[in-house]
């Protein structure tokens, strides 16, 4: 199996109380596709990276951890992100971030798998080419969507909803966050919106709640997980472990398997993702486990 990630790298600048500020490799497309390098996956990022500092560090990273990174676009400076920590470590963003990523640079071979999401997945231009790849790509290929909501960068909030949708119709498989859900779909509550975006054609949605745990809904199966208890550091990356966990496992499955999954699967599924976000959660920036991590935490959760 192959994974082809597009989107937006960001070097996230850390703001602690009582801290030196720190940079790190973020953004969340690019923290996906570095926990499948981690995890020992083969996988290709198709970004944007400024031949500056923030650049290199990012490019480094990824590199060195087996991704290969394909450009498609050279912006002025590579975009960039505060993140401010409070005291239980919970992160909040204040965003520079262009994207523009250029149609011609899609791979011309079919990957197995295709992510998307965040960012460059509803900011224009660019957000045109992620939805082309995803779409070219979608009768060979299984996808999964993340939008990983930033309410400033989103616009206004009805097209915004919009966007996010039509991502979600060209998806298999979708995570978001309680929170995510919270400001695109005020008051409503996490499952109906999950059993909804079933209807749009995804064959499994699963939700994230932070230390409350997480769930997956299908067609068949609607099941809930805790979350591994864990003295939090920061929560950055948290969702992209998550996530790069979830697509890790379900490496083996087709359209149809996917649809197919039965409640003890998903409860296993949820169970090893929560435990790569709680090792993530457990040590500054966006830094997944590798496998060995992941099974020795899947063994200990206590000791996640």
């Amino acid at each position: 199996m192959s994974f082809l990630v597009i989107g937006e790298c960001v070097a996230d600048i850390v703001c602690a109380p009582g801290a030196a500020d720190r940079v790190h490799p973020g953004g969340s497309p690019a923290n996906v596709a570095y926990g499948l390098a981690r995890l020992g996956r083969d996988v290709t990022l198709l970004t944007q990276l400024a031949d500056d500092s923030n650049g290199h560090l990012i490019g480094a990273h990824l590199r060195d951890a087996g991704v290969r990174v394909e450009v498609g676009g050279l912006p002025e400076r590579t975009p960039s992100a505060v993140v401010g920590l409070d005291a239980e470590g919970r992160a909040a963003y204040a965003f520079d971030i262009a994207w523009t990523l250029e149609a011609g640079a899609l791979p011309s071979e079919a990957p197995g798998h295709v992510h998307i999401g965040s960012v460059a997945a509803v900011t224009d231009p660019g957000a045109a080419a992620v939805l082309a790849a995803a779409e070219r790509f979608r009768d060979r290929a299984t996808v999964s969507y993340d939008p990983n909501v930033r309410p400033g960068l989103m616009g206004e909030h009805g097209s915004a909803v919009a966007r996010v949708e039509r991502c979600v119709a060209l998806a298999d498989l979708v995570k978001a966050s309680d929170e995510d859900l919270a400001w695109l779909y005020p008051g409503e509550e996490p499952e109906a919106v999950a059993v909804r975006w079933l209807d749009l054609g995804p064959a499994v949605v699963l939700v994230t709640r932070g230390a409350a745990g997480s769930s997956a809904v299908t067609r068949h199966h609607t099941v809930a997980a805790g979350a591994p208890p864990v003295d939090v550091v920061d929560t950055v990356g948290a969702g992209d472990s998550f996530m790069s966990a979830v697509l890790d496992a379900l490496a083996a499955r087709d359209r149809a398997a996917l649809g197919a999954l039965s409640a003890g699967e998903l409860a296993g599924l949820l169970a090893r993702a929560g435990a790569a976000a709680a090792v993530t959660v457990s040590r500054a920036g966006a830094q997944p486990p590798d496998r060995a991590e992941l099974d020795a935490a899947r063994a200990d959760p206590a000791g996640a």
